[in-house]
């Protein structure tokens, strides 16, 4: 059911003009919540000294294009060779070191604060400091003090000095030594007049110079204009436009002077090695000219590369002739196979196979021109026994065995030429191979030689070069802007602060009230009822009273409190008429979830509005547990006491319902009132019994309208025992004040049918939360004066 409930009030549609009401009811409390803080604001801005901004803009240099030939030469020889183009990132991480923060802070004596006491605040001094302080302490003592004191000028020659707050202050006189925690000080004045500086406090802080750097550290932003530049922007707040420009410059020169100095410690260092490189290459070199001049002494060398020439040309020669003399062997070993082999025994010796030898030439032409003329008598001839040819065969015999004699004399003449040239050319390749190796040893030897040349010509070079940086290196950035300041605090910004404090001033207000919604868990109006009830019908809403409020309705009255009763009244009497009750139909219960939502208050209401139009009516308070019909018309009951009351009744048989009924004069309205009558021990077993029935259906004859003010129906049983004898069911409940949750209960009461007729009314609802029309007042009643709106009538 708990689910169900919350189901049916979140699914419920937002309505934008409802909440923007909602909120405008409250006007009064987002004014004073807005002038509140905008008056904060005026003080705050009034008394808060201003922070103004300084920007500088630089560039970074490249060491390569600012004339640092120490780092070049350094690049060059390798060994130390560094990044060409140094990171901006990096360089913006030593713009933001501590070490050369506190540089500037010790440049400019940031460590010493000066500020001119105020009432609400102080003025920070930086130039124009009416005194000098001169420490007699050592400065690492002086930049690790922490103390303060205050200044009070008497006179152009004394002042009164105030170390502690609560200690009287002593005089002292400018140019006197005063004692300190660090030691001696002395004091001399730096104001022109007297005037500018009487009646004046002046407060003076020492504080340790890391302390100071630390602090300005984390105030100077360092940006990169975009990626990949080499553009910084620097800027700072403070206080003191002055101060701020000062810090901004200072550590651009302290940036700069530290890169020459860095710069500068390079180039020495580059000298200095180079210095030692040359002393050694020189050794080294004369050592080398040692060794060339032994080698040649000891190989009896002058010209190495012209007596290879002549040994590779003459081992060439040499070769050309080798071959040929193997040709020749080859020729002359061919011949004697073709004259000594059988199956060429009658060919064709070849002539023309480059022999050199003319005998054998002349041999082997003459054997050629005999065998031509014995193959030509052989074509004539059937024989080979013919003399002729017999005799041609003798003498080409004769001339075979010619010529293989002086072929075997050639072969052997020729083998021994070629054994003599191939003695003369290994000779001449041993000679030839061992060249090589000298020369291979002499080039070692030169090339080293003029490798050392080389190297000392460069570093003798490379040293005037390292000379001349050091007295031209420029500065690692390149001032584009120096530091600046528009001159306009950038805080507080006054535009901003009421701005802000406007929108806080209406956002707490808005706070509260959204969070009071949100963790609201009350009814408040006739719409909050009809989220949960869909099909139960809500008579109307009563309006909440104050002190000054009647609390019952008069005749003729027109009042908001008997307007909403007679609205009540006839939506009731429809809702009667069409629900055709055949029984008690005259009988209106009026009950509640629990004790306090008015019941009661209602009861008399109702019965005097519907008394108002001449019916006959009785008003029974059935609620016996805790009476409240009595205290609500007290002062208007008839002074006779009233001795017997519903109680009584059910009690006692002999009493009837006229004893227990007696007729009052309420606010000249008449109307019949059966008060409750003591409180039973057994009220729930009296509520059974049957006099109840007796009684009702003797008042339902009686009366035009019974009203019957019953007990809480979630926290007695009272009111579910006698609700037979009800036609319709008035369910209270009041604004503020009921839990939604509990409201389940009545839903199952309905739902069960456990009451009859149930119908709906709020109470104690605030105007200004009335639903539907009401909300906007009833009509003939008097406006209420509006201390604004937004339309006319």
């Amino acid at each position: 059911m708990n689910s169900q409930l919350t189901n049916n009030i979140s699914q419920t549609d937002f309505n934008l003009k409802k909440a923007i009401i909602r909120y405008l009811k409250h006007w009064k409390w987002f004014a004073f919540s807005a002038i509140v803080f905008l008056v904060l604001a005026y003080f705050h801005l009034r008394y808060t000294e201003p922070v103004y901004s300084a920007q500088a803009k630089i560039m970074l240099v490249d060491e390569k294009s600012s004339g640092a030939p120490g780092k070049e030469l350094l690049r060059d020889l390798q060994s130390f060779s560094e990044v060409e183009n140094k990171k901006t990132e990096d360089e913006i991480e030593v713009l933001k070191s501590r070490k050369l923060m506190e540089n500037v802070v010790k440049e400019l004596s940031l460590n010493k604060q000066f500020h001119f006491e105020g009432r609400f605040h102080n003025s920070q001094l930086f130039k124009n400091i009416p005194i000098n302080i001169n420490f007699i302490a050592s400065d690492s003592i002086v930049n690790e003090a922490d103390f303060k004191f205050t200044i009070e000028f008497l006179s152009e020659e004394s002042f009164n000095i105030n170390f502690k707050e609560d200690e009287i202050p002593t005089k002292a006189f400018f140019g006197k030594s005063i004692d300190t925690p660090i030691g001696d000080m002395i004091l001399t004045p730096n104001f022109k007049e007297f005037n500018n500086v009487k009646d004046k406090v002046l407060s003076v802080r020492l504080r340790p110079v890391f302390k100071v750097a630390e602090s300005y550290r984390e105030k100077v932003t360092i940006t990169q204009i975009k990626e990949f530049s080499k553009v910084i922007n620097l800027s700072l707040k403070d206080t003191n436009k002055d101060k701020a420009i000062s810090i901004l410059n200072t550590l651009i020169s302290e940036y700069n002077r530290n890169s020459i100095e860095d710069r500068n410690e390079r180039s020495k260092n580059a000298a200095d090695f180079i210095n030692e490189r040359i002393s050694l290459i020189a050794s080294d070199l004369s050592q080398v000219d040692d060794k060339i001049e032994r080698f040649k002494t000891a190989n009896k060398l002058t010209n190495i590369t012209s007596e290879v020439d002549l040994y590779l040309n003459s081992s060439a020669q040499v070769d050309q002739e080798l071959a040929e003399t193997k040709t020749q062997l080859n020729q002359i070993s061919y011949m004697k196979n073709v004259i000594g082999s059988k199956s060429m025994e009658y060919d064709y010796i070849p002539s023309d196979i480059g022999m050199s030898n003319p005998s054998i030439t002349n041999i082997t032409n003459k054997y050629n021109d005999l065998l031509r003329e014995r193959n030509n008598l052989l074509k004539g001839s059937t024989t080979e026994k013919n003399p002729i040819i017999v005799n041609l065969d003798q003498q080409l015999s004769s001339l075979k065995s010619s010529l293989n004699k002086s072929l075997n004399n050639l072969s052997k003449s020729t083998e021994v030429r070629m054994r003599s040239l191939q003695n003369r050319y290994s000779e001449l390749n041993s000679k030839v191979y061992a060249v090589p190796g000298q020369v291979r040893k002499s080039r070692d030897i030169e090339r080293e030689q003029g490798t050392k040349e080389s190297i000392l010509l460069y570093l003798l070079e490379k040293r005037e070069e390292a000379a001349i940086s050091l007295t031209s290196t420029s500065p690692g950035v390149k001032i584009i802007d120096e530091a600046y300041s528009s001159g306009l605090p950038v805080s507080p910004n006054k535009k901003m602060a009421f701005i802000a404090a406007l929108l806080v001033g209406l956002c707490i207000p808005f706070g509260v009230i959204y969070a009071s919604d949100v963790l609201d868990t009350k009814i408040h109006n006739k719409e909050d009822l009809q989220k949960v009830f869909k099909n139960m019908t809500v008579l109307g809403e009563i309006p909440r009273l104050t002190n000054s409020d009647k609390l019952l309705i008069e005749k003729n009255d027109r009042s908001i409190l008997s307007e909403s009763f007679r609205i009540i009244r006839t939506n009731a009497d429809y809702i009667r008429k069409g629900r055709k009750v055949e029984n008690y139909n005259n009988v209106i219960f009026v009950t509640s979830t629990i004790n306090g939502e008015g019941k009661s208050f209602f009861s008399m209401n109702m019965a005097l509005t519907m008394a108002n139009t001449g019916k006959k009516v009785l008003v029974i308070g059935a609620d016996v547990r805790n009476p409240q019909i009595f205290p609500a018309i007290k002062k208007a009951l008839n002074t006779k006491e009233i001795k017997n009351g519903l109680t009584e009744f059910l009690v006692d048989d002999a009493i009837n319902v006229k004893d227990v009924v007696n007729t009052h004069l309420i606010n000249d309205i008449k109307v019949d009132v059966l008060l409750s009558g003591k409180v039973p021990p057994n009220p729930a077993e009296l509520l059974m019994g049957d006099r109840v029935k007796e009684l009702f259906d003797n008042v339902s004859q009686e009366y035009d309208y019974v009203i019957v003010d019953t007990a809480p129906s979630m926290l007695v049983t009272d009111t579910i025992l006698i609700s037979q004898y009800a036609g319709h069911t008035i369910y209270l409940t009041r604004a503020n004040y009921t839990e939604k949750e509990i409201l389940n209960f009545a839903k199952e009461l309905h739902d069960d049918k456990k009451l009859n007729g149930m119908m709906l009314v709020v109470n104690d609802v605030k105007q200004s939360n009335f639903g539907y029309g009401a909300k906007y007042g009833y009509y003939g009643t008097p406006p209420k004066k509006r201390w604004f709106s937004f339309g006319k009538s």
